[in-house]
């Protein structure tokens, strides 16, 4: 397009001009050199004419200096680029920019379809997966706030900004500039749409606000609660020995629940302000659960369950992700089957490896309800899967969607002995969808429930093993 192939500002020109000036340029130079010395001895009128001198002959010894050095610039710029390399046209400088951006071309106001882009730069093509060099702008821009700047910049002339969101699990927030730009052939109007990425920004804003909220909200009740024991063991309770021990026993749970929450609000807060970055370490899926299983078999046996795990061996289980992450997810899940089991029933733990999404999200019971709880948005991967089945009392079908709420607890099944922040699988979730993976849960009353996570693999790096079975308890 004429509009966007001017020629490149690297590349080489033409030297202008002969060079004699150059040379002139110098002997005025040791002339005034000369002159300045002599200005000691000579005064009256002949000191002026000589100063007069002096100067022009300076002036004119820098101007063929600039001149030589930009004739230096063009002769060595092939060196620099190659010989017979010209450096990149104003399109490959657009193209290379990390900012999408788009031309938009039209002529007709009132024709919707005749909004076509004309040119999108390399950032702009990835972002609105452009395959063509040009088409209908509706094709590749749906928001209709946007569309309204374009047609502000290409009919009215008048510069503007929208915010637009991406779909998808993992949405994106852009500022987008639309800004009219000169006629291009045949009369038709340009104007150029340029989207800066914002989401980090907006992201720490929702994040901020959200922990402020959650925690306000959350940790009202337990600071009421301590103030009511405080104020009693300062009143009547004071000399009662039996309601003083009572009262610092709750008032502790009540301290370590607050703490919990913290740490869980927290910990929620830095997974989703980095929940857009995917991960990018090497983890052994198996042998973090294998980590996770160590450190709660204690707590199993304190609690008459059993652990049975069923994992591949090293190596065959290999996903990138965040590996404190990855234990997280494993941790809650078995902490919650554990806490929904009683005494005598058995926790399985497995990992499966080599999955499609859609065999990771399978059933694995005919008589319970399932539900996707998070779907990733590109199901074309490999898959390693953790599943975590317990016999537990189950959860109604009408709680399955809600799951993933945070401070969301199933109506029934609330206790003393089952302390929890509610935050569990809202902090599954958000790891889950920054590894780019899936969620499902498969329950029904008196069934027990399975959680499945699963998440992208990477090739096995050594020769297959077995899969192993082993029995906690």
């Amino acid at each position: 397009m004429p509009l966007l192939q001017p020629p490149s500002p690297l590349a080489p020109r033409p030297r202008e001009g002969p060079l004699w000036p150059i040379g002139a340029a110098g002997g005025a130079g040791v002339a005034a050199i000369v002159a300045l010395a002599a200005l000691e001895r000579i005064d009256g009128p002949w000191a002026v004419l000589a100063l007069i001198f002096t100067s022009a002959a300076t002036a004119l010894s820098l101007i063929a200096a600039d001149r030589r050095a930009e004739a230096d610039a063009t002769e060595f710029a092939p060196a620099v680029l190659g010989p017979g390399v010209e450096g990149p046209s104003y399109v490959g400088l657009v193209d290379a920019l990390p900012d999408p951006i788009l031309v938009v071309a039209a002529s007709d106001p009132d024709d919707l379809t005749d909004r076509r882009y004309v040119f999108a730069n390399a950032a702009a093509r990835e972002l609105l997966r452009i395959s063509r060099s040009e088409g209908m702008l509706v094709t590749v821009v749906r928001d209709p706030e946007v569309l309204e700047a374009v047609d502000e910049a290409l009919f009215g002339g008048v510069a503007g900004e929208r915010f637009h969101e991406t779909g998808g699990v993992q949405p994106r927030t852009f500022r987008v500039h639309a800004r009219p730009l000169v006629s291009g052939e045949g009369g038709a109007r340009l104007a150029l749409l340029a989207f800066r990425d914002e989401t980090e920004v907006r992201r720490a804003e929702r994040t901020r606000a959200d922990f402020l909220a959650n925690a306000s909200h959350e940790l009202r009740t337990p600071l009421a609660s301590l103030s009511g024991f405080i104020e009693t063991l300062r009143g009547h309770a004071r000399e009662d020995e039996g309601a003083r021990d009572r009262f610092l026993g709750i008032m502790q749970a009540q301290a370590e629940r607050m703490s919990r929450l913290i740490d869980d609000l927290m910990s929620l807060s830095r997974i989703e302000l980095n929940e857009h970055i995917a991960p990018a370490d090497e983890v052994d899926l198996a042998m973090a659960v294998t980590d996770v299983l160590d450190a709660v078999a204690p707590l199993a046996r304190e609690r008459g369950v059993g652990l049975e795990a069923r994992l591949p061996g090293v190596g065959q289980s290999q996903v990138i992700g965040d590996r404190d992450q990855i234990i997280q997810v494993a941790q809650n899940l078995v902490d919650n089957a554990l806490k929904y089991s009683v005494a005598g029933a058995t926790v399985t733990v497995s990992v499966e490896t080599g999955l499609s999404a859609e065999q990771a999200s399978a059933g694995q019971k005919a008589d319970t309800s399932r539900l996707s709880l998070l779907t990733p948005d590109h199901a074309d991967e490999t898959y390693a899967v953790l599943r975590v089945a317990d016999t537990g009392a189950g959860i109604a079908r009408e709680h399955l969607p809600r799951l993933t709420e945070r401070f969301y607890r199933v109506e029934g099944q609330k206790s003393s002995d089952r302390a929890g922040t509610g935050l569990g699988l809202a902090i599954v979730k958000h790891i889950a969808n920054r590894h780019r993976g899936g969620v499902t849960v498969e329950s029904a009353e008196g069934q027990g429930t399975i959680f499945t996570v699963y998440v992208p693999q990477i090739a096995a790096t050594v020769v297959p093993f077995p899969v192993s079975v082993a029995k906690v308890s």
